[in-house]
C-alpha cells in the first residue's frame, strides 16, 4: 500500500521531473500502453490526455483541475468564436478568453505584487488571502495555507498556449479542434507541458490526426536528444550550480569580485544548459511517441548581436511575443491604440515598483518629452514608435517571468540592447566584416552583455544583484585568482566543456549526432547505459528542479 501511495499521491517536496528515475519508469509504462493505441486517433488522444493529467498532478498537485478548467473554457470559447456571425460577438468572445486567461495567470503570479504595491503607494495594510485555497480546503479536505498562493508549475506556458489558440481562430488562421479530447491532449501533452516549448495549435493539432510514424533515423535522434538533455542538465548545469553558482548568489558579500564575475558567467551557462536540456528531453520524448515539437534553441551564444540572440533563445516565447504583441502593437510600422494602452500599463508598473513620487515624475516627463519630439519632428515618429513597441514587448517579456524590479530591469536591458544595436550597426566599423576576428569580437561582446543582464534574472532581489555588480567592480582582487582557480578546478573543467561543445561548429556536432543515429540498436543501448551511469554519478545533491519550472 505504501508503494502505491507513493506512486499515485502528490508530494510537494518531490515533484515529477525528467531527471528522476521515477519519470523514466512512468514513461516506460506509458510507452507500453501506447503501443496498443498509437494508430487509433481518439483512443490515443484520450490515453495521452489521461497520462498527461496524471503527470501534471504529480508535478503540481490538485492544480491539475486548473489545467482542466482552462482547457474546457478555451475549447468552447474557440468554437463560439469560429461560429459567430458578427465581428462584435467574435471580439467580445476573444476578449472573454484573454481576460479569463490573464486573470488566472495574474491571480497566481502577481497577487502579492499588486497587494504590496498598493500598500506601499497608499500606506494601507491589506493582506493577500487565498480564497481558492480556502474553497479547496473546504470541499476537498486539503490543508493549503490561505496566506500563500502556490504558483502552479508551467502556468505561464499553457496559458500562452491556450490564448494563442483563441487568437488564431479569431484571425481565421485555424479551425477549432473537432472534440474536447483532442484539445485537452493538445493543451496538456506532458513532455512540453510544464516548461515548453510553447506549442502553436497550427503546428501541433494536424499531427493529432496523423497515423503514428517513427523512422529509424527519428528513433535514434530521439534517444540522442534525451541523452544530450540529461548531460546538459545534470552533468553540467546542476554540478556548477550546486558547487559554485548557488554559493555566490546566496551570500555575495563573502566572495571576491573575480568569484562573483565567474559566477555570473557560470550562471549564463547554467540557465542555457538547464532550459535547453529540458527542451531536448521534451523533444526526444515526444518524438518517441511520433509527435514533432518545434526547436526552442539555436546555439544562442553564437549570436552576433542582441536581436539575433532573441531569435535563437527561447524561440517559442520570442516568436509568441512577436506575433501576438509586437506586431499587433504596430511593429516597425506605426503606433496603435494598443501601444499607448500598454505603455500606460508599463509606466504604471514602474511607478508601483518604485513607490517614489520623484521617480514617477521623471518617468512621466521623459515619456511626454518623447511624445512631443515625435510631433515636432515627424521624421523621428516612426523610430520612436518602433522602439516603443519593441521596449514594451521586451518589458512584458520580463514581467512574464515575474513581477519584480529584477525581471523588469532584465527585460528592459535586453530591449535597450536591441535598440542600441539598431543605431550602432549604421556606424560600426565591424558591421560588414565577417572575418574570424570580427565574428569572435561580435559574439564575445553580445555574450558578455547578455551575461551581465542575467545578474538581475538570477538574483533573488535588487539588493543582491547590486551587491554582485558592486563586488565585481570594486573588489576585483587579482592576487587571489590562482587560489580560486585551484579551489574550483572541477567547476572550471565542466564549464570549459560546456562552452566548447556549445561553440563547436554545426557540421562537427551534426556529424557526431548522425554517427550515433547510424549505430546498431545494441550499440546505442550500451552507449545509453554508459552515459546514464556517468551522468548520474555526477550528482552531488538532491535533484535540482528545472529553472523554468518557476515560470
Amino acid at each position: 500500500m505504501e508503494i502505491l501511495d507513493n506512486i499515485f499521491s502528490y508530494n510537494e517536496m518531490s515533484p515529477l521531473i525528467f531527471t528522476k528515475f521515477f519519470f523514466w519508469g512512468f514513461f516506460a509504462v506509458v510507452l507500453m500502453g501506447y503501443t496498443f493505441v498509437a494508430n487509433k486517433h481518439i483512443s490515443r488522444s484520450l490515453y495521452l490526455l489521461v497520462v498527461s493529467l496524471f503527470f501534471y498532478y504529480k508535478s503540481s498537485g490538485i492544480f491539475f483541475l486548473l489545467l482542466i478548467f482552462s482547457t474546457v473554457v478555451d475549447f468552447y470559447i474557440g468554437k463560439w468564436i469560429y461560429s459567430s456571425k458578427t465581428s462584435m460577438s467574435r471580439k467580445l468572445l476573444l476578449g472573454l478568453s484573454i481576460c479569463i486567461n490573464l486573470f488566472i495567470l495574474s491571480y497566481f503570479k502577481y497577487t502579492f505584487f499588486f497587494v504590496d504595491a498598493i500598500n506601499q503607494m497608499f500606506g494601507t495594510d491589506f493582506v493577500a488571502y487565498n480564497y481558492l485555497a480556502e474553497f479547496t480546503n473546504l470541499f476537498a479536505g486539503t490543508h493549503f495555507d490561505t496566506a500563500k498562493i502556490f504558483l502552479p508549475v508551467g502556468i505561464s506556458f499553457y496559458t500562452f498556449q491556450t490564448m494563442s489558440y483563441s487568437l488564431d481562430i479569431y484571425r481565421r488562421k485555424l479551425e477549432p479542434v473537432k472534440n474536447i479530447i483532442d484539445f485537452g491532449f493538445f493543451v496538456s501533452f506532458f513532455p512540453q507541458l510544464v516548461a515548453g516549448p510553447i506549442v502553436r495549435a497550427s503546428e501541433f493539432i494536424p499531427q493529432i490526426y496523423n497515423k503514428f510514424k517513427l523512422s529509424r533515423y527519428e528513433f535514434g535522434l530521439a534517444v540522442f536528444m534525451i541523452l544530450k538533455g540529461l548531460i546538459k542538465k545534470i552533468m553540467i548545469g546542476d554540478y556548477i550550480a550546486v558547487n559554485f553558482i548557488d554559493r555566490i548568489f546566496s551570500n555575495p558579500d563573502m566572495y571576491s569580485g573575480f568569484e562573483s564575475m565567474m559566477a555570473v558567467f557560470a550562471y549564463s551557462l547554467q540557465v542555457y544548459v538547464d532550459f535547453s536540456g529540458y527542451t531536448d528531453i521534451a523533444i526526444g520524448v515526444a518524438l518517441l511517441m511520433g509527435f514533432r515539437l518545434s526547436q526552442n534553441f539555436n546555439s544562442p551564444y553564437k549570436a552576433k548581436n542582441c536581436g539575433e540572440f532573441w531569435k535563437r533563445w527561447h524561440i517559442s516565447l520570442s516568436s509568441w511575443l512577436k506575433d501576438y504583441l509586437y506586431i499587433p502593437l504596430g511593429g516597425n510600422r506605426n503606433a496603435t491604440a494598443g501601444t499607448f494602452i500598454n505603455l500606460i500599463l508599463i509606466l504604471a508598473v514602474f511607478m508601483i515598483l518604485a513607490a517614489n513620487k520623484w521617480f514617477t515624475i521623471v518617468i512621466i516627463t521623459l515619456t511626454l518629452l518623447l511624445f512631443v519630439i515625435s510631433i515636432v519632428f515627424p521624421s523621428t515618429k516612426k523610430g520612436i514608435t518602433t522602439n516603443a513597441n519593441l521596449m514594451i514587448t521586451m518589458l512584458f517579456g520580463g514581467l512574464w517571468h515575474g513581477a519584480s524590479w529584477n525581471f523588469l530591469i532584465w527585460g528592459g536591458l535586453n530591449g535597450l540592447g536591441i535598440v542600441v544595436y539598431k543605431y550602432w550597426r549604421k556606424i560600426s566599423p565591424w558591421e560588414n566584416k565577417n572575418g574570424r576576428l570580427a565574428t569572435i569580437w561580435k559574439i564575445a561582446l553580445t555574450f558578455t552583455f547578455i551575461t551581465f543582464t542575467r545578474v538581475f534574472f538570477r538574483a533573488p532581489d535588487y539588493d543582491t544583484a547590486s551587491t554582485m555588480l558592486s563586488r565585481i567592480w570594486n573588489n576585483f582582487d587579482f592576487h587571489i585568482i590562482p587560489q580560486v582557480i585551484t579551489a574550483y578546478y572541477k567547476v572550471w573543467i565542466i564549464m570549459l566543456f560546456g562552452f566548447i561543445t556549445h561553440w563547436l561548429s554545426y557540421n562537427f556536432k551534426d556529424k557526431w549526432r548522425d554517427k550515433f543515429i547510424a549505430l546498431p540498436h545494441w550499440l546505442q543501448a550500451i552507449f545509453c547505459v554508459i552515459v546514464v551511469f556517468v551522468v548520474y554519478q555526477s550528482i552531488c545533491s538532491d535533484m535540482q528542479p528545472f529553472i523554468y519550472f518557476q515560470f
